[in-house]
């Protein structure tokens, strides 16, 4: 029996057992009503009220209990469940309920530490393979020029060597600028995203136009961050899969959101969504973190759209 049904019954039972008192004993009832046949009245819906508050705390005991074990459970200590003894009807679903909940948290959670470690990995690699392969073989050049100055003094040696020295020099900055982007600290959200373009075009040949609001409130830094690295992620995506031409980038306030839209011409959601699953999903948790919605769809020059909306300060 359920637990509506059962509640409806005790207030039933309470209701007629009251009535049939009523009915059965000596207590009449006068018109005007009597002083002490009013009293009578009252101590019996006292009554009844307070067997029926007692009868439907019994009925929801096991709820109660079922709270208790709730509080128990430790979100860092998996494969814990509750285990509720001699329950029924919407007490055993509720328990099923929330075990399922805790499965499906926990299964979250270990992906998301797996995605995590595995994005770490690979940026560490990134960074190890852009130091071995490219700074690395500029400072062993400008070494090897160094060295053949020393022995055999020549015109222009130096002159090469420093402008090696300069390259890796500008080898370390990009990245640095990667790693954490100077301008989103000293320059704010719109010229980050500005400059962000800019290394876009001059390393995909693909247009970009910008419309950023220069006016964007001043974000907390997590925020800042997300819509960055979403901005980024976005443009990595259309350099990817998209095969686009020309991409839009706006950033655009309102009262009461931040957002971000970036669209392209290119080949549209199903390739775009099928080759960066993985990124997409980076994108999706990003925007989790800030409180904000990413929605993935078809732009309007028929290639995708990737928004992102975050509360405004």
């Amino acid at each position: 029996m359920s637990l509506a049904w059962r509640v409806v019954l005790i207030n039933s039972a309470v209701l007629l057992v009251a009535s049939l008192v009523l009915a059965l004993s000596p207590a009449t009832v006068s018109s005007p009503i009597h002083p002490r046949e009013l009293l009578v009245l009252l101590v019996g819906a006292v009554a009844a009220m307070c067997i029926s508050v007692v009868l439907v705390q019994r009925a929801f005991a096991p709820l109660r209990r079922l709270t208790r074990l709730m509080h128990t459970i430790d979100p860092l200590a998996p494969g814990a469940r509750l285990e509720a003894e001699r329950a029924t009807g919407e007490v055993q679903e509720l328990a099923e309920a929330f075990n399922d909940m805790l499965t499906r948290l926990e299964y979250e959670r270990r992906e998301s530490a797996r995605r995590a470690v595995r994005a770490q990995e690979e940026e560490r690699r990134r960074v190890a393979r852009e130091l071995h392969d490219e700074l690395g073989q500029s400072l062993t050049g400008v070494l090897l020029q160094i060295d053949h100055a020393i022995r055999a003094p020549g015109e222009g040696d130096l002159e090469r060597a420093r402008e090696g020295a300069r390259r890796s020099l500008d080898d370390v900055r990009r990245i640095a600028r990667d790693l954490r982007p100077d301008t989103l600290v000293e320059l704010g959200l719109p010229s980050a995203l500005n400059a962000l373009a800019t290394r876009f075009t001059r390393q995909c040949g693909v247009a970009v136009d910008r419309h950023l609001d220069a006016d964007v409130p001043k974000l907390g830094q997590d925020v800042e961050v997300a819509v960055y690295r979403v901005a980024q992620e976005a443009l990595t995506n259309v350099a990817r899969h998209a095969g686009a031409r020309h991409v839009t980038l706006e950033l655009s306030h309102d009262s009461g959101n931040i957002t971000l839209t970036v669209d392209d011409d290119g080949r549209g959601v199903p390739a775009y969504l099928g080759a960066e699953a993985r990124g997409i999903t980076g994108m999706r948790e990003r925007a989790l973190l800030v409180h904000g919605g990413l929605r993935i769809g078809r732009s309007p020059q028929e290639g995708t759209r990737v928004r992102l909306v975050v509360p405004a300060p």
